[in-house]
């Protein structure tokens, strides 16, 4: 979704429009304010890409983009300004601004910098997903299992593992199997590489 904020509905109609024709989906708003109200309703999270024009009342759009970044959003967004100049395009851009266009700008460079904003927060998403499905993995193994775990990703045998916890061989490959099931790994090695992408969570 492309969450567009432009306080003249001239503008905003033809932007809506003009990404309308690309096949994007666009929420349009008239004011940074009620862009922030609508996030602040949001029953879940809001991904996608902001466009903001600079020049606003009541909030300007980098006084919009400070307050997104404050509020934890980490969608790239886009500036749209008939009137920028090169520190207002250095400071957006340093507070983490995707890109910047300065009108009259070409609509297909418009559209083609929203996309690629666009896959540049699918591939976010994506990554975030996995985390969290990586986290509820780690989550459902027992205190036992993650004992087993560390120990077969440290490239021990059983037995080794089995005298350290006290334990029978078979239990711990019980564990072991439970492990790599839960996790879906099938090698020690492929463990230990899954706990080093995962990091600190795993411990």
């Amino acid at each position: 979704m492309v969450y567009l904020v432009d306080d003249e509905a001239v503008v905003r109609d033809a932007l809506v429009f003009l990404l309308g024709s690309r096949g994007l989906l666009v929420h349009a708003f008239d004011s940074g304010p009620a862009l922030l109200e609508f996030l602040e309703q949001a029953t879940t999270p809001v991904r996608g890409v902001f466009l903001l024009d600079v020049r606003m009342e009541p909030m300007s759009g980098l006084r919009l983009h400070e307050e997104l970044v404050a509020r934890g959003h980490r969608s790239p967004l886009l500036f749209l300004s008939g009137h920028g100049d090169i520190p207002m395009v250095v400071e957006a851009l340093k507070k983490g601004a995707f890109d910047f266009l300065e009108k009259p700008y070409s609509d297909n460079t418009l559209v083609d910098r929203v996309e690629q904003a666009l896959a540049v927060e699918a591939a976010s998403y994506a990554q975030d997903a996995l985390a969290v499905e990586r986290q509820a993995r780690l989550a459902s193994l027992s205190d036992r299992e993650r004992e087993v775990m560390h120990r077969v990703a440290a490239g021990k045998l059983n037995k080794v593992i089995a005298d350290e916890l006290h334990i029978a061989v078979r239990t711990v490959e019980v564990h072991r199997a439970r492990v790599f099931s839960k996790l879906g790994v099938r090698s020690a090695a492929e463990l230990a590489g899954w706990l080093a992408v995962q990091g600190p969570t795993a411990s």
